[in-house]
């Protein structure tokens, strides 16, 4: 038996190549303000490619909605400092999103620069996939930019098949089977 701390679910510590840990966790509350401080850091084309158009800021309203989720039909993940939540400085978030159909579910995912390239973007997925399987999602979807490479190729990776394109914009969609038994 390891002596390893025992993590809440969900939890997890991750050693990235460079050497960098992160733990791995859901989004709180307290993450708004490191998350509205954090956004400046962005590059221009990381939040158009996570938000499908620019901005110059997350406001007050967007931040809480981001960090109060709704437990039931939503979860979301933080890749953060091994800090207490308010103070660890967040380098990536994905969430995931139950459609009214309670079918389909969609993902979003924006992983900075500062980490991007290290397998933290396929890591996460894989945790939003498990999540939705647990919830007998059918289908899980997402938007992304015909020029965002890096994530058309790890949604191709992992499955995701393109579904329809329009106005520069690729829907990428991988069909769950809840009765597949992946638990």
């Amino acid at each position: 038996m390891s002596s390893r701390e025992r993590l809440p679910p969900w939890h997890e510590r991750q050693r990235l190549p460079n050497g960098r840990e992160l733990l791995i966790r859901p989004i709180r509350p307290e993450d708004a303000e490191p998350l509205r401080a954090g956004f400046s850091l962005l590059q221009p084309n990381e939040i158009r490619q996570r938000f499908l158009h620019s901005m110059k800021e997350l406001s007050q309203e967007s931040v809480e909605r981001f960090t109060r989720i709704q437990p039931k039909t939503e979860f979301a993940l933080v890749a953060a400092e091994p800090l207490p939540p308010g103070e660890a400085l967040v380098g990536a978030v994905a969430r995931i999103s139950i459609d009214p159909n309670g079918r389909d579910a969609e993902f979003a995912i924006l992983v900075s620069h500062f980490i991007a390239g290290m397998g933290l973007g396929r890591y996460l997925m894989t945790r939003l996939v498990k999540w939705a399987r647990g919830k007998q999602i059918e289908r899980v979807y997402g938007d992304v930019f015909e020029h965002n490479l890096p994530m058309l190729s790890l949604a191709e990776s992992l499955g995701f098949v393109r579904e329809s394109q329009q106005d520069g914009l690729v829907r990428v969609t991988l069909r769950l089977n809840p009765a597949d038994g992946d638990h």
